[in-house]
């Protein structure tokens, strides 16, 4: 047995995980489980940089995680970094930072090292199965892998929930209240040509399974669900048809950001970015022809936590 603590930093949010992983039983048993949204990715697809608020919100959370890390006396730690930190020009501020706060370097690792940890963490649980194609919709970008017991294709591209909103809502206010057809016209088609760019590559069409990951696609699962507050438990394997996605998705464009706020499982910190990031997943299972997707709750963080297993 190997205590670990894994923390992942993307563009929207930055989690932690401390874990028991038992190599011998495949069971990697969560300890403490936690995320804060810190927008790290501010203006950076605008700016080419970490704006400093952002970079002291994503402090905070380190020193807090750093403490729950002591408490629990995990000795292997892995920061891993993914969109914002890899396209900022400012990113050796946000290493220092890390590094003074937590003792570990962050790991800016590639799209190709994000979708392989991607795809450990949501499939190691399933044991035998047939080709799925893993899909993480994250804030800077979006991960597509394909696999059954190995990755055999996998491409990141830099579509996300907290990207596309930037780029063609927020200059509107309350990223769009509700956002105009065509704000809503020109995300569909930046997702459409960045899932012309992984066919080239994945074969996004073969796998028979659709596993979707982070948190557009949780929560997401949640109010198909209808829960009264998020519930991990719950969304965990949770198989939401195409046409629950198609609902909630129109539902999300079409409303207020008051009024998606006042939606029990949806965080704050995901009211004004949830609309592009279920865009997303319906046009991916409008594309590959899912006709449901199952939610996973185990994710990169989790294929980190193996990592140091």
């Amino acid at each position: 047995m190997t205590r670990v603590a894994a923390i992942d930093c993307g563009t929207n949010s930055i989690r932690l995980l401390v874990a028991d992983a038992h190599p011998g039983t495949g069971e990697l048993v969560d300890l403490d489980r936690r995320m804060k949204i810190v927008r790290l990715g501010q203006g950076v697809d605008r700016t080419g940089r970490l704006a400093s608020e952002a970079l002291e919100r994503t402090f905070a959370a380190c020193r807090e995680y750093a403490e729950v890390i002591e408490e629990h006396g995990a000795r292997h730690v892995r920061f891993v970094a993914t969109s914002a930190s890899r396209d900022a020009d400012n990113r050796d501020e946000f290493v220092r930072g890390v590094v003074d706060i937590l003792g570990v370097e962050p790991e800016v690792i590639t799209g190709d090292q994000e979708a392989e940890f991607s795809f450990t963490g949501a499939t190691k649980e399933l044991g035998g199965r047939d080709s799925c194609l893993v899909v993480d919709i994250g804030g800077g970008s979006t991960e597509f892998v394909v696999g059954d017991d190995r990755v055999r294709a996998a491409r990141s591209v830099d579509i996300g929930c907290v990207r596309l909103t930037e780029r063609h809502l927020a200059h509107d206010g309350e990223a769009g209240d509700p956002p105009a057809a065509d704000r809503i016209a020109a995300i569909r088609a930046d997702v459409e040509a960045a899932l012309d760019l992984v066919e080239r590559t994945v074969p996004l069409r073969e796998p028979r399974t659709l596993v979707g990951l982070a948190g557009s696609v949780t929560t997401v699962a949640g109010i198909a669900l209808d829960l009264p507050a998020y519930d991990s438990a719950a969304i965990h394997h949770a198989r939401i048809t195409y046409e629950q996605v198609k609902r909630i998705t129109d539902r999300l464009l079409t409303s207020t950001h008051a009024e998606r706020a006042a939606i029990p499982v949806l965080h704050p910190g995901r009211v004004d970015v949830i609309g592009a990031g279920a865009l997303i997943l319906l046009a991916i299972m409008e594309r590959t022809g899912a006709r449901e997707v199952v939610v996973s709750e185990h994710d990169i963080l989790d294929g980190i936590g193996w990592s140091l297993a």
